[in-house]
């Protein structure tokens, strides 16, 4: 069961930082390199996961606790008030450094997103903690040319960050 600590603290301490994820909910999502498929599910989130400059392994658990504590499915009202365990989900995590582009002039500028030395390990456990967290967990590959599809459920669309 996921309590608001598990969502606001990180081994009991406030955390700040700028680890950002776009969270879709999907009926299913699949990536594919170079045309074979490297991570497939149903029913569940994809998660396109952007590192910042400056992130640390405490952004990555706290990220990962939100995600999967993110209660967005339809109980049997009707209402977004279920999370990811209750309807048996899985995730697709997908790294994105796009989701830090500077956009002042038209051609965007990536200066902000973590360079692989720092990105690589923090993608790695924020895909462990949703593993340790009880949930099926396909990925791409990090800094792959990846092909992302997704069925979108609702659509419904969150953007989560730890800043």
């Amino acid at each position: 069961m996921c309590t608001p600590e598990d969502r606001e603290t990180v081994l009991g301490k406030e955390v700040d930082a700028y680890m950002r994820a776009v969270v879709t909910r999907v009926s299913s999502a699949s990536v594919e390199i170079g045309g074979k498929v490297s991570g497939k599910i149903g029913k569940g989130f994809l998660v396109l996961l952007g590192i910042k400059d400056g992130d640390t392994e405490s952004d990555a658990v706290k990220l990962a606790g939100k995600v999967c504590c993110l209660r967005v499915f339809n109980d049997g009202g009707g209402k977004m008030n279920l999370d990811l365990n209750a309807v048996n989900g899985s995730i697709l995590v997908v790294s994105q450094f796009t989701l830090y582009a500077n956009c002042k002039s038209r051609r965007p500028g990536f200066t902000e997103a973590a360079r692989p030395g720092v990105a690589i390990p923090l993608y790695e456990l924020f895909i462990d903690e949703c593993r340790k967290a009880g949930f099926s967990v396909e990925t791409g590959s990090f800094g792959a040319d990846m092909a992302v599809s997704s069925v979108n459920d609702g659509p419904v669309t969150i953007i989560l960050d730890t800043e």
